[in-house]
């Protein structure tokens, strides 16, 4: 027989697997009374844990988020995931600061088992990370603003700082958060523009108008950001055909840079953004692999240009000696 304080631990795994159970369901995987299930509801309520029911035959019990946070129970392999996963976020800046994820951090290694702790030791040994340019860094509590704006369904107004430090207030829609890698994308729905992505560390306040929307049609979130960010700080826009399947193809332009589509199963068709036609040339014979610039001969010309240029250097002073 489970002892009690594993029979919440598992009382709790079970609420946590899925939306709703029956008492009896319950009492049923725990092997014990109908009694015991709605005594160690009663106990995990007491912890701190919300767990709402419902009256009724076909009633049950939900775990939904409380008034503040409860013990927090983990195993091995799930202390070690949060505690890389807070790792990597104070070192790369996910959460735009680094002071949260390094207090949290700082908080879980002081209670980690002693084997979980030697485990992250070997893991803070053996990693290597390459420096970073420095970015714009967003706040956490905004990044919980904007998710929690995206989950509401109601218009908001923003007030946003673009590129040449322009002030706006605009309503929008909001609909998504998509994160590059290195900065994240508020997308909403610009009520006088249309869909518009928007930098979340130049987004400065946000007040929600009190006004339901319904988002009938939205686009694709991840593919309007990088189209916007490969194409549209940029005059002039090219695009190539690479001899590749796209999967290969993101590992040769990475979606920050260029907007692509797959021409047939072995070919795919990139759009990218430059300041003119020679930097793009520069930018694509520096992808060192076979390519087609369809679009606009100006680029095609300066490509062909520079890559003659590399050939005649290489054989300016003829053969290399036997």
């Amino acid at each position: 027989m489970l002892s009690a304080s594993a029979r919440l631990l598992r009382l709790l795994a079970l609420l946590a697997a899925r939306p709703s159970w029956t008492c009896s369901e319950l009492a049923g995987r725990m092997a014990v009374t109908d009694r015991t299930v709605r005594r160690d509801i009663a106990r995990l309520r007491e912890l701190g844990y919300t767990v709402d029911s419902d009256a009724g035959p076909w009633g049950g019990y939900r775990l939904r988020a409380g008034s503040r946070v409860p013990p927090l129970i983990l195993d091995d392999e799930e202390a070690l995931a949060v505690a890389v996963g807070l790792r990597e976020t104070a070192l790369g800046g996910a959460l735009g600061g680094d002071q949260a994820a390094l207090s949290a951090l700082l908080k879980l290694r002081q209670v980690l088992p002693p084997r979980i702790a030697e485990r992250l030791a070997e893991w803070d040994d053996a990693l290597v990370r390459l420096p970073w340019p420095e970015e714009p860094r967003i706040r956490p509590g905004m990044l919980l603003e904007l998710a929690a704006a995206c989950r509401r369904g109601e218009r908001t107004r923003l007030s946003y700082r673009d590129g040449q430090d322009r002030h706006t207030v605009r309503d929008v829609d909001p609909y998504r958060l998509v994160h590059t890698g290195r900065r994240w994308y508020f997308v909403a729905r610009d009520v006088t523009r249309g869909w518009r992505t928007f930098r979340a560390d130049r987004v400065e306040r946000l007040r929600p108008t009190g006004r339901p929307v319904e988002i009938t049609d939205p686009p694709d979130a991840a593919q309007l950001v990088s189209r916007n960010t490969a194409n549209g700080p940029y005059p002039l826009s090219a695009t190539i055909r690479l001899p590749l399947p796209l999967a290969d193809a993101l590992r040769v332009v990475p979606a920050t840079v260029g907007t692509h589509r797959a021409d047939g199963p072995d070919a795919t068709l990139v759009d990218i953004g430059g300041p003119d036609p020679d930097g793009l040339a520069r930018y694509l014979l520096g992808l060192a692999t076979p390519l087609r610039v369809l679009t606009p001969d100006t680029v095609r010309e300066a490509f062909v240009r520079r890559a003659r240029e590399l050939v005649d250097a290489q054989t300016a002073d003829g053969p290399p000696p036997e």
